[in-house]
């Protein structure tokens, strides 16, 4: 629960992004998205034009997933501890991070795979119906893809938005190509903190509409 400061704090970073930012190309629903990216990393290179990219589906799709329950699959912890932790709990959504599970390492020695890939695979089930917040390993986005492609799983919401320079801004342009909502940006930034804050926006919107 945020304190009155800590809420004060909030409202006024908001009010200078978008006197910084002024006009902007996103909808009314879409910017709330975008702002609560750039709050969690004062970049403001987020708000030009195109670079960050929504499914036309992304928001009633994952809004409706998150109201309805569904579990929120990550890459890594780091996205996790960017989470509001009160909206997982007042809709029941359960947080899933298999990265540091023992054994997946192994696992994944034996398949040929990265940890983060194989951390995707053995979320299939889970990620069904589910939202995927992808915000580190390129790898685990491009695995979730080739799940999809495959027809083992099809999630509500798949929010790509890996850091990195390899394949970090090819994997978000795969991900624009599949049949399915998402939320990516374009370009190698991105980061956890990113991931974390477009759930966070998906659930303020959920809770204001």
């Amino acid at each position: 629960m945020q304190t009155r400061k800590g809420q004060s704090i909030e409202n006024e970073s908001m009010e200078i992004i978008d006197r910084e930012v002024g006009s902007h190309p996103y909808s009314d629903m879409e910017w709330p998205i975008v702002r609560r990216i750039i709050h969690a990393t004062a970049d403001f290179d987020f708000a030009g034009k195109n670079k960050i990219v929504l499914h036309k589906d992304a928001i009633k799709s994952g809004t409706s997933a998150l109201k309805n329950g569904c579990s929120i699959i990550t890459d890594v912890n780091g996205v996790i501890g960017g989470l509001n932790k009160q909206n997982p709990k007042d809709f029941g959504n359960d947080i899933i991070c298999n990265i540091s599970d023992p054994g997946l390492a192994e696992r994944a020695k034996q398949e040929n795979k990265t940890r983060a890939q194989m951390s995707m695979r053995v979320a299939a089930s889970e990620m069904n119906g589910g939202i995927v917040a992808i915000g580190n390993a390129p790898t685990a986005l491009l695995e979730v893809i080739k799940m999809i492609q495959e027809g083992v799983t099809k999630p509500a919401l798949v929010i790509g938005i890996p850091v990195g320079f390899v394949s970090a801004a090819e994997s978000k342009e795969e991900l624009q190509t599949i049949d399915v909502p998402f939320i990516t940006n374009v370009g190698r930034k991105g980061g956890s903190s990113c991931a974390a804050s477009i759930v966070n926006a998906l659930f303020k919107l959920l809770r204001e509409n």
